[in-house]
């Protein structure tokens, strides 16, 4: 990196992104357990809050964007958390008052701090700089690693501090997640995106949607996280409907996080070594063994193995796609690209965890799974078409 600023930079970046990762981790390791406690008839709506959460991410993603190219990403990141933590403090009344309806509309506004939060990878080649982009976007989404041991043990752990209420600590202890990551942000460095920096004029979005690397980028992310969001959605509507425990599906959970950020300490350096392609072709093809291992068997053993191959499928996947992504647009084009790019990923994955409650409940685990096989397949066939292409040179920095 380049100096000392920007390296604490990026570390206190990567602590953020634990907390908001904890954050997620906590209301999907959790938000369906507690809607099942919360429905009274129609259980196949079990997923509809993290589908909230997901569609909140959705919504916010643009305006989002266009907010830090105003105001600065900075400001963006702490507007988001503020965001984050009045909506986690909706969720817990909603459980203390029964309130379905609240809750879901409670961790649907933690989902738009999701949607700020979602620009610490982009934050990072600001401040590192183009020559470092991918290891930049790496170490931040490191920090995630963190999430996977407490995010889902918080949830395990506080779920019945304030019994009869269950669940309600876990939703206290993201308004505490926010609290520390307000802190560590307002100490981050981010350079601010200025319009009399840009030389060239920005092209229209369907010209740079006509590149085959934008493609290639924007599907791997898409389909990465999509797929993933699917899976792990159903997996503990899945754990419990096998008759295995609560417990069981958190610890689940917590291995699936951490294989999905604890690659991030090398992710950038295999990119830099064999290229954005081959990453991304590794990721799609570990996401089909993924689903032959879950179809293989109902054992806890089966369910973690498939887990962790899934978290390192969407860490492949996702900072491939990201950083094959920064490759594709000029600075003038920036928060339309990058806005854009998002709302195609958090919309799709606001589908899928919607889809996946319904497909769990009326037609089974074996399902679920045989269903991401194409979507897995199409990208593994579209990188390994591109390999050995020249990839495209990184676009200079803002």
């Amino acid at each position: 990196m380049k100096d000392r600023r920007t390296q604490i930079s990026i570390l206190l970046m990567a602590g953020a992104q634990a907390m908001l990762n904890s954050t997620t981790s906590i209301m999907i390791s959790s938000a369906s357990l507690v809607a099942l406690l919360l429905l009274d008839t129609d259980k196949s709506l079990a997923t509809v809050p993290v589908t909230a959460v997901v569609t909140g991410t959705a919504l916010a993603t643009i305006p989002a964007s266009y907010f830090m190219k105003h105001a600065g990403r900075k400001a963006g990141f702490l507007f988001g958390i503020l965001l984050g933590m009045v909506g986690a403090a909706i969720a817990a009344y909603s459980i203390y008052v029964g309130s379905f309806i609240g809750f879901t509309l409670g961790v649907m506004i933690v989902g738009t701090c999701t949607a700020f939060g979602n620009y610490y990878r982009f934050a990072a080649v600001d401040v590192a700089g183009p020559e470092f982009r991918s290891k930049a976007v790496s170490y931040v989404m490191a920090g995630g690693l963190i999430a996977g041991f407490i995010g889902p043990q918080i949830a395990n752990h506080t779920k019945e501090v304030f019994a009869p209420y269950l669940y309600l600590g876990p939703y206290l202890a993201i308004v505490g997640l926010g609290v520390v990551a307000f802190a560590l942000i307002s100490f981050v460095h981010i350079p601010k995106m200025k319009e009399v920096d840009f030389d060239e004029e920005p092209r229209p979005l369907r010209e740079i949607m006509k590149q085959p690397t934008f493609i290639l980028a924007t599907l791997s992310a898409i389909i990465g996280y999509a797929a993933m969001s699917f899976i792990m959605t159903a997996t503990p509507l899945a754990i419990i409907g096998c008759g295995l425990t609560a417990s069981d599906s958190f610890n689940v959970i917590s291995w699936h996080v951490v294989a999905m950020f604890g690659p991030s300490f090398f992710t950038g350096s295999l990119i830099t070594r064999y290229g954005d392609f081959k990453i991304i072709f590794i990721g799609a093809i570990l996401g089909l063994v993924c689903i032959a291992v879950a179809l293989s068997g109902l054992s806890i053993s089966h369910f973690w193995i498939a887990l962790v191959l899934l978290g390192v499928s969407w860490n492949f996947m996702f900072i491939g796609g990201t950083t094959l992504l920064t490759k594709t647009y000029k600075p003038s084009e920036t928060a339309k690209v990058q806005g854009f790019n998002d709302f195609l990923v958090f919309g799709t994955v606001a589908t899928a965890s919607l889809s996946a409650g319904i497909l769990q409940q009326m037609f089974g685990w074996d399902v679920v799974n045989i269903s991401m096989i194409p979507f897995f397949g199409l990208v593994a066939i579209i990188a390994l078409l591109n390999i050995g292409r020249k990839e495209p040179a990184a676009a200079p920095a803002e």
